[in-house]
């Protein structure tokens, strides 16, 4: 994605079940190498994270 991912839309880069298919990869962009799991961010179930990570996006949209 070029110009970045907007918020709110899954990254083009994911599979159908939320795997990166660009991980270890050398074309995954350095950006997505610096998301590292953190309770804050991924909370305690898939569902948490998804909302954790649009809150996140919203309060960081310019």
């Amino acid at each position: 994605m070029p110009r970045g991912k907007p918020a709110g839309m899954p990254c083009v880069q994911l599979d159908d079940e939320y795997r990166c298919r660009l991980f270890g990869k050398p074309e995954r962009p350095a950006f997505c190498a610096t998301l590292q799991p953190a309770p804050d961010l991924c909370g305690r179930s898939r569902e948490e994270a998804f909302g954790l990570i649009e809150l996140l996006e919203r309060q960081t949209q310019p």
